[in-house]
């Protein structure tokens, strides 16, 4: 038996903590030969939903679940934790200016992110799923000096997996037949889905697709793929958000195809143009717990304009966070 791995989820008892859950406590996320300690996260009006949570949680006896430990301190949710997925966020309320949003939510992942300074593993990985996530995920990496950087990521792999499926249903193709997909920048409407690299069953997908449907339906598409699920069920994306949480996770412990990449919200290096500061999707493989941004790609002139649309949403959004940085 493995020592148990420690994984804390936020907002837990919301749609998609409660989705998260018990598919990692099944060992979907890590695998079925790797007990997890579950250490849930809640706001105290929430408590009583967090103990139902836990009461069911324990009544799946998984095998796999060695314990589970439900607070509303960041500190104890924290304590050594090997991965962390922050999904707890505010949401945005009718009126509420976009800076606003911001502000409330950097004063959350200001806390968890000194929280985890102080009491996660040094080994710790962070992926943020509340919104939004890549600023989030600045925010919360700043106020967490003394653990990598690198080892913080916001959560693109949702809008990747929405890009495969729509790529997949235009083309007659199963998903498993698509390889390197790319979402650039900001999970937001700015974020830029690119199949400029990606093949289908070994061929380049932009030989199978006309260049109108990408333009005018692929891209939209995709960037609306939230706002058209919160229209049609009355409520956000949670299974799918849950699911994409998991692939993310699972590829970045268990690595990536040879032939393959993810999508992931990485700090950037300076790749491909996109100046450090800044939580930016990119194409990237994982190796042995760590992800590597794909070098070497041609962008063309249409994608450059894509990308640095969305890079300049993040410094809009990283300024008006400053002061908490």
């Amino acid at each position: 038996m493995k020592t148990p791995a420690r994984v804390t989820i936020t907002g837990a008892a919301g749609q998609i903590g409660y989705q998260l859950a018990f598919r990692i406590a099944s060992g979907q996320m890590l695998g079925t030969d790797q007990p997890v300690i579950l250490q849930l996260l809640e706001i105290p009006p929430a408590l009583g939903a967090l103990k139902g949570v836990e009461m069911e949680l324990r009544d799946c006896a998984f095998e796999t679940l060695y314990d589970v430990v439900a607070t509303d301190d960041p500190n104890l949710a924290f304590k050594d934790t090997d991965y962390a997925l922050l999904v707890g966020a505010k949401p945005r309320g009718p009126g509420m200016e976009r800076k606003d949003l911001l502000l409330e939510n950097a004063k959350i992942f200001s806390v968890q992110g000194k929280a985890l300074n102080a009491h996660a593993s040094r080994d710790v990985r962070v992926l943020v799923v509340g919104n939004p996530a890549s600023t989030n995920a600045l925010i919360a990496l700043s106020n967490a000096p003394d653990l990598p950087a690198a080892h913080f990521t916001a959560m693109t792999r949702l809008d990747h997996n929405r890009a495969i499926s729509q790529l997949a249903a235009k083309t007659e193709a199963q998903v498993s037949e698509i390889r390197r997909m790319t979402i650039w920048g900001n999970h937001s409407a700015t974020q830029y889905p690119d199949i400029s690299h990606a093949r289908i069953a070994g061929r380049p997908a932009a030989d199978l697709v006309d260049r109108a449907w990408v333009e005018n339906d692929f891209i939209p598409t995709v960037q609306q793929r939230g706002a058209a699920i919160i229209k049609a069920r009355g409520a956000s994306s949670a299974a799918s958000a849950a699911s994409s949480a998991i692939d993310h996770i699972h590829d970045w412990v268990m690595g990536t195809p040879a032939d393959d990449w993810v999508s992931m919200g990485v700090p950037s290096d300076g790749s491909y143009g996109i100046a450090e500061g800044v939580v930016y999707s990119f194409p990237v493989r994982c190796s042995g717990g760590r992800h590597e941004i794909v070098t070497g790609l041609d962008i063309d002139e249409f994608s450059r304009a894509r990308m640095d649309a969305t890079e300049a949403e993040l410094r809009e959004e990283r300024a008006g966070v400053a002061d908490l940085l």
